[in-house]
């Protein structure tokens, strides 16, 4: 028996390898059929040195999984998904710092021309294309004139804009040739002088305090951010100012407020959505003159000119402010959304007479060809432009000019 062992271990592992006919049978079993007979042997050399090897690069593999956590904070977005408004507050935002250090003087303004020239980029190509489209290679006559009148008055200008412009350019180059540039600058100075007597800053009286402002106007005009960029402005200033979020019909634009109040160090009198807004305007008159502070500046519900219970509504929180102020509001701004065209004409009318509109703020005058409307309602209202804004950031706030305006929109440098 211990020699047949030997003998067939000598076969299976020395012999075979010079045997002729099975050399190729038996080295290629060994690895795949013997494994069963040599279960206990041949598996003991060969698993224990590859398997320890190909688990041990495999564990390491499953380390690599812990750097995803860092990737789950993003804490910013809280603020911005307040509500759809958010959205520009957050782009304001850092504009908020430059505003600052705002000492500077010649930077700002040619950055602010820039902007405005951008904002209006889309009123001054429609109009100064069809000029251009008007006046190539003809000479001035009535047929032109009519043609010109009517792309002015489309472009929002209104009929009386429109009439002084071609009647200029009538008395001073009736059948000569006119190039669209000179009836670019006829249109800039006309518009100029439209709008000089307009341009005015909103001055604070230092006399009364708080100086009271109520922030009006329809549904989406704007208020709200607008009081916010205002508030900005006015705390760089070293104005001591507090915020009333007045337009208690949507927690949103309470909200709002109140995320404009912290980036101002404005304090805001708010109550909860659904409460009464001239209740809500006395209290923040009230506190602001207890505590002596220099601008309070009252939110409102945005509403439609035509919805007379909404008027009247806004006629009480007027009536309330006055009976702890007589001399208040100071200033009552009307935002006007440059986009609504011709039904910003009305807006003025309406809330004119209803609420004493005492100056104009226009927005997003960078949404829309029709800026134009603009001197159309100066012209018609005569009523203090204080500010006008072509963009969400702060800095695209900024006091009314009517030189810039009128080249701006007319398409020159």
């Amino acid at each position: 028996m211990a020699q047949e062992k030997p003998g067939f271990f000598k076969r299976l592992w020395g012999e075979i390898i010079g045997e002729e006919p099975k050399p190729a049978q038996s080295p290629a079993p060994p690895e795949t059929v013997p494994e069963p007979h040599a279960a206990p042997v041949v598996p003991e050399p060969v698993p224990p040195t590859p398997e320890p090897t190909l688990p041990e690069p495999d564990a390491p593999a499953e380390e690599v999984p812990p750097p995803g956590p860092p990737e789950t904070t993003p804490d910013y977005v809280e603020e911005i998904e307040e509500q759809a408004t958010a959205a520009r507050l957050a782009e304001g935002m850092p504009d908020a710092a430059p505003v600052i250090p705002a000492p500077a003087t010649a930077e700002p303004k040619q950055g602010w021309f820039q902007r405005l020239t951008t904002g209006l980029k889309r009123s001054s190509d429609q109009l100064t294309g069809s000029i251009t489209a008007v006046f190539t290679k003809r000479r001035l006559d009535d047929a032109t004139l009519e043609e010109l009148e009517d792309v002015l008055i489309q472009a929002d200008l209104g009929l009386e804009t429109a009439t002084a412009i071609t009647e200029t350019l009538r008395r001073d180059r009736f059948d000569r040739d006119v190039s669209g540039e000179e009836v670019r600058g006829v249109l800039a100075s006309e518009v100029e002088a439209v709008l000089a007597p307009v341009a005015e800053p909103l001055r604070i009286d230092p006399a009364q305090r708080p100086f009271v402002i109520l922030m009006i106007g329809v549904n989406g005009s704007g208020k709200t951010t607008t009081i916010g960029k205002l508030a900005q402005k006015l705390s760089v200033e070293g104005k001591s100012v507090m915020l009333a979020a007045g337009d208690t019909f949507r927690a949103a634009a309470i909200e709002q407020l109140q995320v404009w109040g912290q980036r101002t160090n404005s304090p805001v009198v708010a109550r909860p959505a659904g409460s009464d807004a001239s209740g809500l305007a006395f209290d923040a008159v009230t506190q602001a003159k207890a505590e002596g502070r220099d601008i309070l500046i009252i939110d409102t519900a945005g509403r439609l000119q035509n919805r007379d219970e909404l008027m009247n509504e806004l006629e009480k929180v007027i009536r309330v402010i006055k009976k702890v102020d007589p001399t208040a509001p100071h200033a009552t701004l009307l935002t006007l959304d440059a986009t609504t065209g011709q039904n910003a004409m009305k807006q003025v009318e309406i809330f004119g007479q209803r609420a004493g509109v005492t100056g104009l703020v226009m927005t997003k005058l960078d949404g829309t060809a029709r800026g134009g409307i603009l001197v159309a309602i100066a012209r018609k209202f005569g009523l203090p432009v204080h500010f006008i804004g072509v963009g969400e950031g702060v800095n695209d706030l900024q006091p009314f000019r009517a030189d810039e305006f009128a080249r701006a929109i007319a398409g020159l440098e």
